[in-house]
């Protein structure tokens, strides 16, 4: 039996190891997030500084991705734009997972009037076209970065709600949330002791779906001119410039495009795995 076990323990080990492809994408982005956070100082050149003699250039020795149409190095523009690309959509999807989750976890455990509220909030937004009303909101009101990333946080809070509502009601019925119950523990204590740890692989797991999300549609409105102020090196406004130089040099496009995708393919390749091993293991616990 002893043996049995040893020999058990490795392969469990095993089925825990994350796949290749998970470990790709996570080495990734942790470059990614070192770029976020030292990219200003990474840069090879100014991302600001202008050469008009060197527009719209091939990538060179000097220059390794080329330049844009203001001479300015790409190479500089994608890694000092990935503070701006990463910081946004992670302050999107916190702002979803806190108060959307809060939200679902109070509807579902309550009940009564809250979940009916939540239920009705949440129908109105999905009736909503939520691209069209932040392209819309953004480009009127005109707020800028922060204020996109703030409408996107709103607009994804009953998705969130409504998922943390459902996974809640499923542990609200189970016997040890009954046993808490007779033993007379609050329902505050109930909440955030037994049932937030149980639903964590689902606030995971959103968590990084909503980054996804909010990844793809700040790069949409930079595209389009909306959210990050002009001038200022984004992967998405990277996209929109050099959409006329694809003959002179297509990196000032291709660049930004395969690092936005890159990074939602391994985020998203992360949170399916995240959630796999969480659900596992809460499973056999």
């Amino acid at each position: 039996m002893a043996g049995l076990a040893a020999s058990a323990t490795p392969r469990a080990a095993r089925r825990s190891r994350p796949p290749v492809l998970v470990l790709i994408a996570g080495l990734f982005m942790v470059v990614t997030l070192v770029l976020m956070v030292f990219g200003p100082l990474l840069t090879p050149y100014d991302p600001f500084r202008q050469d008009l003699l060197l527009s719209a250039s091939p990538p060179t020795g000097s220059h390794l991705l080329g330049t844009d149409q203001l001479g300015r190095d790409v190479l500089s523009q994608i890694v000092y734009a990935a503070r701006i690309a990463i910081v946004g959509p992670i302050a999107v999807a916190l702002g979803t997972v806190v108060l959307g989750g809060a939200l679902g976890v109070l509807a579902g455990y309550r009940g009564g009037i809250l979940d009916t509220l939540v239920n009705r909030f949440a129908d109105l937004m999905y009736a909503l076209p939520a691209l069209l009303v932040i392209i819309v909101i953004v480009g009127v009101v005109g707020g800028g970065y922060w204020f996109a990333i703030a409408v996107l946080a709103v607009l994804g809070i009953p998705s969130q709600a409504r998922l943390c509502r459902s996974a809640t009601m499923v542990q609200a019925r189970m016997p040890y949330i009954e046993s808490a119950r007779t033993l007379g523990l609050s329902s505050a204590r109930i909440m955030t002791r037994h049932v937030l740890p149980t639903i964590m692989p689902t606030l995971i797991a959103t968590f990084l779906l909503d980054f996804v999300i909010a990844l793809i549609s700040l790069s949409g409105l930079a595209y389009l001119g909306l959210g990050v102020p002009p001038g200022t090196p984004d992967w998405g406004s990277m996209l929109q410039d050099g959409r006329n130089l694809l003959d002179t040099n297509p990196w000032l496009s291709l660049a930004p495009g395969v690092m936005i995708a890159l990074t939602a393919t391994s985020v998203t390749l992360i949170g399916d795995w995240l959630y796999d091993r969480f659900s596992v293991t809460g499973d056999r616990a």
